[in-house]
């Protein structure tokens, strides 16, 4: 339905939101626009290309939307993303969330409508496609490109543990907000002499924890790349609170975190649209097992604990500086690969440089803390020491 002699540039945005979201959309767009091209948002990520109806006269405006500068300058400086998102993964979508539409040709437990997506390009107009999201959008992004679309893929995700990059759009802000908040709530963690736990986002990867407690914001903290002993956090803590004049101490965990010898705490048997189970709980968990502990270590007497999810708190409002510059350069240099003609590639940031990387990184390895250069395992802390020559956020994606 686009028409462009140049070429049309469809983007979208999957997986959880964040700040920067529409800083990388309005740099992909306005480049775009006057580079002669036409760019198409497509609403909901991948959702909105299942949804879709091939017909003229359809109202499809609920899935995607023709860009202008002025709809991308209004958006560019907030937070979250005025495409909307989605966790659909196209290549498992479940019976119940087929669209009406195609119910009679895709009617399995699990459903493959990748041809769909295909053709709804197609009729789309759309030569080059600009996926924005973490691995689970992005490991999909491969699967287009295999399948011989034009692709070249951003990466975001506030857990920062897309593979083959040093930085993830949202990570900044989430390390922002994460200190922020936590020095909001030591005051009262401070003035009832209690410990403060803290739950981060996190599943795989404990960036969003360790970089907050390095930074100063807390005393600990456990990552789901090490699994903790509860008997000994709370030592460490009890040993933590007497040390502090103001009587308190604080501890950041993140929602993949594991007690020694457990697994993974779970919300409920649901899972999202990617087929991920809902975590949460672990924060709960670790505030009632360490106050319970807490006698053992401090003369009988039971400390108390304030105890709070930081969650949707640290993945809303407008992006900070870092989440504003990063976006911005890597809409421009997905816009420098496609001009080159060079597509299959993922835009990154490696020690301090923007770069890009070949687009199956993402499928390819796990980013995850190493634990062996920056957790010290005995003290549930980061290990402060060989920063000469590291990159700005410290922990890449070789170490």
């Amino acid at each position: 339905m686009a028409n462009n002699k140049k070429g049309v540039i469809g983007i979208l945005t999957g997986g959880g939101d964040v700040p920067g979201l529409n800083p990388a959309i309005r740099a992909v767009t306005i480049r775009a626009l006057r580079e002669g091209y036409q760019v198409v948002g497509i609403r909901r990520g991948w959702g909105g290309l299942i949804d879709l109806i091939r017909d003229k006269k359809a109202d499809n405006s609920n899935n995607y939307q023709f860009l202008t500068e002025e709809i991308v300058n209004r958006a560019g400086r907030t937070g979250g993303t005025f495409l909307h998102t989605s966790r659909t993964r196209p290549s498992s979508v479940r019976k119940n969330s087929v669209p009406e539409h195609l119910r009679d040709t895709y009617n399995e437990e699990k459903n493959d409508l990748t041809p769909e997506v295909i053709k709804n390009l197609d009729f789309l107009g759309v030569n080059y496609l600009i996926p924005i999201g973490g691995d689970d959008t992005l490991s999909y992004a491969v699967r287009m490109y295999q399948e011989g679309l034009k692709v070249i893929a951003i990466p975001k995700t506030m857990d920062n543990d897309v593979p083959g990059t040093d930085y993830c759009i949202g990570f900044s802000t989430c390390v922002t907000r994460t200190i922020m908040l936590t020095n909001s709530l030591r005051t009262i963690a401070g003035s009832h002499e209690r410990f403060l736990v803290l739950e981060v986002f996190g599943r795989y990867a404990g960036f969003t924890a360790m970089l907050p407690t390095m930074a100063g914001a807390a005393h600990r903290c456990v990552i789901p790349e090490y699994k903790f002993n509860i008997e000994h956090l709370t030592e460490l803590m009890v040993k933590d609170r007497e040390a502090n004049p103001s009587r308190y101490s604080v501890l950041l965990i993140s929602e993949g975190a594991m007690f020694e010898g457990g697994e993974m705490v779970f919300k409920d048997r649901s899972t999202d649209a990617y087929g991920h189970a809902k975590l949460g709980g672990i924060g709960d968990l670790v505030s009632e097992r360490i106050k319970e502990i807490s006698p053992n270590f401090n003369n009988g007497k039971t400390v108390d604990v304030v105890n709070q999810k930081l969650g949707y708190m640290v993945r809303g409002g407008d992006p900070d500086a870092v989440d504003s510059i990063v976006p911005m350069a890597f809409g421009n240099l997905a816009l420098d690969l496609l001009l080159k003609g060079v597509h299959g590639r993922l835009v990154v940031l490696k020690n301090g440089r923007y770069d890009n990387m070949p687009l199956d990184v993402v499928t390819a390895s796990k980013k995850v803390v190493n634990v062996k250069y920056f957790y010290d395992t005995d003290r549930y802390r980061p290990i402060y020491e060989n920063f000469e020559m590291k990159p700005l956020f410290i922990m890449t994606s070789e170490g």
